[in-house]
């Protein structure tokens, strides 16, 4: 008898979508909006044969928009459109010729990815020319023996520097204003930065290229937005729709909050709960889990986080970063435009007023990074500074840091580099060494507040065994030789702060930085005050 034959048998495995922060979207793999729906513009310039230019901060979209656009056009018939980055070029530097190589390249490989007709195929190899010449000539002869219209999209252009950026935007420009040549019929320059700022791309230098811009012929510059608090839900609401875990209400306001629809930041929030807190299926995601998160993505310095806080040491970003956490203002020299430019397109501070950090991420990463090194003087045990029922005794942690203070003022005044800031930092510094991941702590800075408000919660069990939080309000001030006392408008000023937490107490910190200050030893005391509204707080002057 013959045995039976045994067929092998397929099973389809549902592939369960992720959320991305590595690389460039995929439909089929990650949850993910509409790329295009944040470019609405861009469909209509590429049919009016218009050069434009497409920007936003890092990790917001551009590449998953860029390679939307280019399979939506050819997917008409119409166009051969090629989507590719200029990421290999980024050290060619002032090498002309070398650029222009590489960038075409990159083109050619991204043409044969993308599967394209053989007859819009780049041609195979690219004509010879001099350098200066040699991208101009390929674009040509290729426009010419293509049956479709030619749509070039640059993505990264950005990361091209010096001469070689300077040659490859004069030969588009000039491509394009040669009215009697073949030549692509639309292209888009995609990078972090507005094509007028492309004279500040190679090291945040404005003078490196000069000025004007060699691209003069954009016809629009199209800035890629974050998430509403709609897309949010949206995305969010992807993961429900998969697996039938929800995202509750207060977890979705919470994630927007946090991250104010930064791309990345939302995806990581989500990704972070769901791949590392593992938060099994059958339980819903809640602001409580966001917060952990959150704090998680902050303290082990997530790679989107380093690549911002990195450029906080360059003069352009300091001049920003360091007011924003004193709450005084920017002297308006004459590369304020510049470099306000360039905090903005680097996506660190908000482009409407007043200016702030762009989001509380950012926010408490910044103030993290900066007051690290201050972290390896503080001693204070986290332990000795609870009550029994794990709340903080806020006057222990006062009087421990009024011992901390008196030894360690001159060091920061001598080798911190935001010497403005070195007071604050060293007090967010304190408090983040006795929160110890056991808490979080708010912060409220910005340009011309005068002040920085921060807030500590820290989560106890109350007398009847429940979860509770206690909230610690803390008003920073410095005195200066120029502005006089602030102990008046520091009272008044917490009393606004107290209100909006709905607190009864709380602390105002002022810093003497006037150089005829008494020395620190002898001026650093604790008292209480009166504020204006009657509330009895505890005044520290150091």
């Amino acid at each position: 008898m013959t045995a039976p034959i045994c067929m092998p048998v397929f099973v389809s495995v549902r592939r369960v979508k992720a959320f991305n922060t590595t690389g460039p979207c995929d439909p089929d793999r990650h949850y993910m909006l509409d790329p295009l729906a944040r470019l609405p513009e861009a469909r209509g310039l590429v049919e009016q044969g218009k050069y434009f230019v497409v920007h936003a901060p890092r990790q917001t979209g551009k590449t998953t928009a860029l390679a939307a656009l280019a399979r939506e056009l050819n997917a008409t018939g119409r166009y051969a459109a090629v989507s590719f980055s200029c990421e290999v070029a980024r050290m060619t530097g002032d090498d002309v010729g070398w650029t222009e190589r590489l960038v075409l390249r990159s083109i050619q490989d991204a043409a044969r990815t993308l599967g394209m007709p053989q007859g819009c195929l780049p041609p195979t190899p690219w004509p010879e020319n001099i350098p200066g010449f040699t991208l101009i000539e390929g674009l040509r002869v290729w426009a010419d023996q293509s049956p479709r219209p030619l749509v070039l999209l640059f993505d990264e252009i950005d990361s091209l520097a010096g001469t070689g950026l300077e040659s490859v935007l004069s030969q588009l420009r000039d491509g394009y204003t040669s009215a009697d040549t073949p030549f692509p019929h639309a292209v888009v320059l995609c990078g972090m930065r507005n094509v007028r700022d492309y004279q500040a791309a190679s090291d945040g230098d404005p003078d490196r290229l000069g000025t004007p811009t060699p691209f003069n012929v954009s016809a629009a510059s199209l800035r890629i937005g974050d998430f509403s608090f709609a897309d949010v839900a949206e995305l969010y609401g992807q993961h429900t729709a998969a697996t039938g875990q929800v995202f509750t209400d207060y977890a979705v306001q919470r994630a927007f909050e946090a991250s104010q629809g930064q791309p990345w930041l939302v995806n990581a929030l989500a990704r972070d709960v769901i791949e590392m807190m593992r938060v099994p299926l059958d339980q819903s995601i809640t602001d409580t889990h966001m917060e952990q998160a959150m704090g998680r993505l902050i303290t082990q310095r997530a790679t989107h986080l380093d690549s911002l806080v990195v450029q906080l040491d360059e003069p352009h970003i300091r001049r920003f970063i360091e007011p924003m956490i004193t709450g005084g203002w920017v002297l308006k020299e004459q590369s304020y435009s510049d470099d306000l430019s360039y905090a903005r397109d680097l996506g660190l501070v908000t482009r409407s007023l007043p200016l702030q950090i762009a989001n509380p991420i950012y926010q408490e990463a910044i103030v993290q990074v900066l007051a690290q090194p201050l972290l390896d003087g503080i001693d204070a045990d986290p332990s000795a500074l609870l009550l029994p029922d794990g709340r903080l005794d806020i006057a222990m942690l006062l009087e421990e840091f009024v011992a901390f203070w008196k030894v360690n003022s001159k060091i920061i005044d001598t080798r911190y580099t935001y010497q403005e800031a070195a007071c604050h930092l060293a007090f967010m510094a304190f408090c983040r060494q006795v929160v110890n991941g056991d808490g979080f702590i708010d912060l409220e800075y910005g340009l011309g507040r005068k002040r920085l408000d921060l807030a500590i919660r820290k989560p106890f069990t109350d007398g009847r065994g429940c979860r509770a939080v206690q909230w610690s309000a803390f008003e920073l001030k410095v005195r200066t030789d120029d502005n006089g006392d602030q102990v008046s408008s520091g009272l008044e000023q917490l009393d606004g702060y107290l209100n909006r937490l709905a607190l009864d107490t709380g602390t105002l910190i002022v810093f003497d930085r006037r150089r005829d200050a008494a020395p620190t030893s002898e001026r650093t005391r604790l008292t209480e005050a009166e504020t204006p509204k009657g509330r009895m707080v505890t005044l520290l002057l150091a």
